[in-house]
């Protein structure tokens, strides 16, 4: 069996309940064994995708209670990075060998102890090591819970059933914020792992009962052996792998911590990923049985699509991540606040991917991936206006939008992506795909980071140049801030020295407003930028007819 494809159950050469469009069978739609598998695939993913980033607002909770510095912290949120985006490549070549149906259970009952044994560290150490193991663990459920999907749907209902995943995709790095910020702030942050426990139980059992088995007990162990036994495993694919995607991992989740190339560490890493990625891909390549079959990037629909997908996650996790650290450090919000900033944008996303599922097969997928890009590009310019009156109400369409059109965008592109795929290359093909989301994430959280640093400093240069001492309406200004000083304080001591220091904290804050905006832009350029990339997709195969329809 090719690792990736469908597992088949009953006699030789009859199809089994989840085996899409078999010959000569019209699908009317989906039966209740299919509609639990779409809901079983999807809970797992929600549960891998909303801890990338549940603890986004709890990492200041964390410091705290674990006595931790901020860059140490920070490994909180690096390791599960690291370890989840080097297991989904490598998802495939696991659930070829072990069963799709085993790894995926496999992956959720692990998920689950690691979340336990997260909320249960008693220090920094074992945190961390358990985010690692609840990343290596969790990192499959991603695109097996999509492949699961492509392969046990029929064709005539991917739209649903891939709108019902894309929903939870977008949705879930939205309210992780928003669930982690509630918990947090009520709870504990140990709770942000905690409440993995019930769902995680519960998506197992329904994975037992709904789940198509795989292969016979035989098959199954003969397949284990061939992974397993001399030469089938592709070690040195797996070393290279880890090697290259591990090490850019840290350089992009760390390397604003450690100040880039000024650390030792980060110019090692950096250099240890761009040795280890072309020895990867020559060696797989050659390989016969590789850990990471790379040749599915011959179909064009693949590889366009995994680049759109690159800026796709960059624009997603980007803006996720931007958009809580400006409300908490600009406008003072706290973690609920935050998260329920962000609510309405994701309730957006969910009602208008319940909408498009129904309508999407009437359209070409490029078109609406290119007009969704338009508006994409279009919402981030106006979120670029953002300026000192700015609040929760300036922001509410905004976000919304960036809801609505990411999703526009994101169904059509899987569809467009791995609908044309043969189904034999739709495991690794969803693995490649998925992998581009994840590292577009990164590179976006990354790259905005260093964006706004950048900008941030620029501004506030630009900013004090414009100030000169000698100007009538800034000596005006300083009066006016001693006099307010003054009748806080009702005392005279250094209320010219206090005076300037307000001034240095809103000269500040405007020079932070400056640089969201530059970086809001510079999301939307990219969006701009990676248009002409829809002309390569491919266009799903048309869905059968259904009885009674032509």
């Amino acid at each position: 069996m090719t690792p990736g494809s469908p597992a088949v159950s009953g006699p030789p050469g009859q199809p089994s309940a989840g085996t899409p469009d078999s010959p000569g069978s019209q699908p009317t739609g989906l039966t209740p064994r299919q509609w639990a598998m779409v809901i079983t695939a999807s809970i797992g993913a929600l549960l891998e995708i909303i801890d990338t980033s549940i603890t986004n607002v709890a990492l200041i909770h964390i410091q705290a209670s674990l006595g931790a510095t901020l860059a140490e912290v920070g490994w909180v949120v690096t390791g599960y990075a690291m370890a989840s985006v080097v297991m989904i490549p490598l998802s495939t070549w696991l659930s070829g060998v072990f069963g799709q149906r085993t790894y995926f259970i496999f992956c959720l009952v692990g998920f689950t102890a690691a979340s336990m044994l997260c909320g249960l560290a008693p220090n920094l150490t074992v945190l961390v090591v358990a985010r690692i193991l609840q990343g290596l663990l969790g990192g499959g459920l991603l695109p097996k819970a999509q492949a699961i999907l492509f392969q046990s749907v029929p064709a005539a209902f991917q739209a649903t059933t891939q709108a019902v995943f894309g929903m939870v995709v977008l949705v879930g790095p939205a309210l992780g914020p928003t669930l982690g910020g509630l918990l947090t702030d009520t709870l504990g942050w140990r709770w942000i792992f905690f409440i993995n426990l019930p769902f995680g139980l519960l998506t197992v059992l329904m994975a037992l009962a709904f789940l198509e088995p795989d292969r016979s007990d035989d098959q199954l162990a003969a397949g284990v052996q061939r992974g397993l036994g001399r030469g089938g495993v592709d070690w040195t694919g797996i070393a290279l792998l880890t090697l290259c995607l591990a090490s850019l991992q840290v350089v992009l989740e760390q390397g604003y911590q450690l100040d880039w190339f000024d650390s030792a560490l980060i110019r090692n890493l950096a250099l240890l990923a761009a040795i280890s990625l072309p020895v990867f891909v020559w060696w797989e390549l050659r390989r016969r049985n590789p850990a990471v079959d790379l040749r599915v990037l011959r179909h064009r629909s693949l590889a366009a699509g995994s680049a759109f997908s690159l800026v796709l996650g960059m624009g997603l996790y980007g803006s996720v991540f931007v958009v809580p650290v400006f409300a908490q450090t600009v406008l003072g919000y706290t973690a609920t606040q935050t998260g329920m900033l962000i609510l309405p944008g994701a309730l957006a996303s969910g009602v208008t991917m319940a909408l498009l599922g129904r309508v999407v097969s009437r359209f070409d997928p490029r078109l609406l991936i290119g007009a969704a890009a338009l508006g994409m590009v279009a919402t981030m310019f106006a979120m670029g206006t953002i300026g000192p009156d700015t609040g929760a109400d300036a922001l509410w369409w905004p976000l919304i939008f960036r809801g609505i059109t990411t999703v526009v965008m994101f169904l059509p592109l899987s569809l467009a992506t791995l609908g044309p795929l043969p189904r034999v290359d739709v495991g690794a093909g969803s693995g490649f795909y998925n992998l581009t989301r994840q590292l577009g994430g990164s590179f976006g959280i990354a790259v905005l980071t260093l964006a706004l640093e950048h900008q941030q400093a620029v501004h506030r240069a630009h900013l004090v140049e414009s100030l000169a001492i000698t100007d009538p309406r800034l000596q005006q200004r300083l009066v006016e801030l001693q006099f307010w000083l003054a009748s806080r304080s009702g005392t005279g001591g250094t209320l010219a020295d206090q005076a300037l220091q307000v001034l240095s904290q809103q000269v500040d804050r405007q020079a932070a407003l400056l640089a969201y905006g530059d970086v809001f832009r510079l999301v939307g350029l990219l969006f701009l930028a990676v248009i002409p990339l829809v002309l390569l997709l491919g266009k799903p195969p048309a869905p059968a007819a259904s009885p009674g329809r032509p």
